[in-house]
């Protein structure tokens, strides 16, 4: 008899792990699936250039380490925040503005503190509370994975390109170039 109940006991035990096996998988493929962390956003946007400039290529390859972004990134490291890919100087052509701050400046707050919520758009006019924005023509490619409708940015003041200001965007990790149009 003992064997018996021992013999109905093993196949209950085995008929139950089987029937929960695809539970727990699912459950593990799920815990697995959970997106990276969003990087830490910079503390303060670049330090203006010194040094000998980078000259600007159309085809820069901007991923300076494997898993890095081939878009301009920030970098964390003991030294603080490198900007990666504000290294053309002053003198870049393809930030250059006949009429910098013709539509006047972004008064809407700069740095961490200020996360803004993308409402809509796109890289050529995109906005967030009210405020609007263009992003540069030569940094069109580099936001093609941008959600203009979800994605949180933070604004910091380009100090290299008169009349530009740079977007973070806080899920990947990158940034443009983008020009303020106006509220």
């Amino acid at each position: 008899m003992k064997a018996q109940v021992g013999k109905v006991y093993l196949r209950f035990l085995a008929v139950a792990l089987v029937a929960c096996l695809p539970a727990s998988l699912a459950l593990a493929q799920r815990a697995g699936s959970h997106p990276a962390p969003a990087p830490r956003p910079p503390m303060q946007g670049p330090s203006s250039f010194h040094g000998t400039p980078r000259a600007p290529e159309d085809h820069h390859n901007f991923q300076d380490r494997k898993n890095h972004p081939d878009a301009p990134h920030v970098d964390h490291d003991k030294n603080g925040d490198r900007w990666v890919g504000h290294d053309t100087g002053r003198d870049d052509a393809h930030y250059h503005l006949d009429r910098p701050y013709e539509h006047g400046r972004f008064t809407g707050g700069f740095g961490p503190s200020h996360r803004w919520r993308l409402a809509g758009g796109g890289p050529g006019r995109f906005w967030f509370g009210g405020f609007y924005f263009s992003v540069a023509p030569y940094d069109v490619a580099f936001c093609d994975g941008w959600l203009w409708n979800q994605d949180d940015v933070i604004i910091y003041d380009d100090p290299d390109h008169v009349g530009w200001y740079l977007a973070y965007n806080t899920r990947l990790g990158t940034y443009v170039h983008v020009q303020y149009l106006g509220a």
